[in-house]
């Protein structure tokens, strides 16, 4: 079994919550997650919906060799949901393989999971995954990709050559 440890990120997106508003549930879920299952949790923060900001702390933690970043929040239909578009934005490969797989997991549990704009791409070294807003979304949609993320990382860091 691989021994690698990468590094994670959690963004949250969230007006409320950057605002002190409302407490960041759904960062704290991922990042929970992420440490069981052997990633080093480098961050932890929150930004509000607005794109540039969103861009900017994206590249921040890529530019830093962050190997995974996952946000949560803004991949909804609501005008200031720029979650997506903001990923989009900073990453030169997009992975459409991953919010597929999640969208349908997720559709097991609710219709409204075709809802979900969720994108995920590379910025450099740096995969870059979207999650829900809500803790109990973050959890279903991590716990469907979270098996395969390993390998993928391997394979955009060199640690494995095996695309099999």
């Amino acid at each position: 079994m691989d021994k690698t440890v990468f590094s994670a990120a959690v963004l949250t997106v969230s007006d409320r919550s950057a605002r002190g508003e409302r407490p960041d549930e759904s960062g704290p879920a991922a990042a929970a997650m992420l440490a069981a299952a052997g990633y080093q949790v480098a961050s932890q923060s929150v930004v509000p919906d607005e794109r540039g900001e969103i861009e900017a702390a994206l590249a921040a933690l890529a530019e830093a060799g962050t190997a995974l970043v996952v946000t949560t929040g803004g991949t909804g239909f609501s005008p200031r949901d720029v979650t997506p578009e903001a990923t989009a934005a900073v990453c030169q490969r997009m992975v459409p393989g991953i919010p597929e797989a999640m969208r349908l997991a997720s559709l097991a549990v609710t219709p409204r999971a075709m809802l979900s704009r969720a994108v995920a791409g590379i910025r450099d070294r740096t995969l870059i995954v979207n999650l829900p807003g809500s803790p109990k979304a973050v959890r279903e949609n991590l716990e469907a990709v979270l098996p395969a993320l390993r390998h993928g990382l391997e394979v955009l860091r060199g640690a494995s050559t095996d695309c099999g």
